[in-house]
């Protein structure tokens, strides 16, 4: 028996021809059983928003080399020809590089730096592995954003992901104001699973990291959720970070202003909520998109 023989039952029905009302989520946001660098106020609040950030995550010299990484991996046309590289729809401008923990040994070492690893094993109480991770780029005067959505929603379906036990880490390395397209999120409306209309095509993945149409949540739900939570916004300076829970309602508005955004982006999956076949896709997404050895991190 292989690990995507092995299926659990479906909690969180989504891609459904007609739509169905909204799921109340059973699980825990912040999981019991690994101690870490969070204290209890800290765990506590993220349990209720499904958020926290950390203002100072990396030093200014860090925040410099990754920078210069990203340049680097931005520049180099080979990659950038990768299947692993998503460019702008209009402007054929790098937009996100995938899997880059795996061409990167710089960004390789970070995803298992004590600051960022045992903060993901103290929320999710368990040892983890890299789901996904990429670098985003967002330039000024034509960034564009991305909707309103629920990781978790499109890890479900496409990637079989069975439990929204898993966490992202969005670490910045550049300013992000309240102008320049800052990820919003819904503060508590990580409890509430949003399902959608539509089923998922084949190779879905290949439109849906340019713009996504699939999978995403009805505007009456998204209304529904914003009179219940209200919207918070992650601004501050480079080298602040954002932990936000797989299935936190958030999105982003285009970059209109002279100001880049660019981060680094990593998801962890508890080694205890690893992949199995897609419940709502006729096939899984590649591995650079969501990664099926589910082997743990060490540092």
């Amino acid at each position: 028996m292989t690990l995507t023989d092995v299926r659990t039952e479906d909690r969180y029905r989504t891609r459904t021809a007609d739509p169905i009302d909204l799921i109340d989520r059973v699980e825990p946001t912040t999981w019991p059983g690994v101690d870490g660098p969070l204290d209890a106020a800290t765990l506590a609040a993220h349990d209720a928003r499904g958020y926290s950030q950390y203002p100072d995550l990396l030093s200014p010299a860090e925040v410099r080399a990754y920078r210069d990484e990203l340049t680097r991996l931005a520049s180099d046309d080979a990659l950038k020809a990768d299947e692993r590289t998503i460019v702008e729809k209009e402007s054929a401008e790098v937009r996100s590089i995938f899997e880059v923990h795996e061409i990167s040994p710089l960004i390789g070492e970070l995803v298992r730096d004590p600051r960022v690893l045992d903060r993901a094993r103290q929320i999710l109480g368990s040892d983890v592995y890299v789901h996904q991770s990429r670098v985003n780029y967002m330039p000024g005067f034509k960034g564009k954003g991305f909707y309103w959505h629920s990781d978790f929603e499109t890890w479900h379906a496409e990637d079989g992901m069975p439990l929204p036990r898993a966490v992202s880490m969005s670490i910045a390395l550049t300013d992000n104001h309240p102008f320049n397209g800052g990820l919003m999120v819904m503060p508590g409306s990580q409890r509430t699973f949003v399902p959608c209309v539509g089923e998922t095509p084949a190779d879905h993945y290949k439109a849906s990291l340019k713009e996504q149409e699939i999978g995403v949540p009805s505007r009456e739900h998204i209304a529904q959720l914003a009179a219940t939570c209200g919207i918070d916004q992650f601004t501050g300076p480079a080298g602040s970070a954002l932990m936000f829970d797989s299935n936190i309602m958030h999105g982003s508005g285009n970059n209109i202003t002279p100001f880049p955004r660019s981060n680094i982006f990593v998801v962890f999956n508890s080694v205890e909520n690893s992949l199995v076949d897609p419940y709502a896709a006729p096939s899984p997404r590649p591995d650079f998109i969501a990664a099926r050895t589910f082997t743990p991190l060490s540092r």
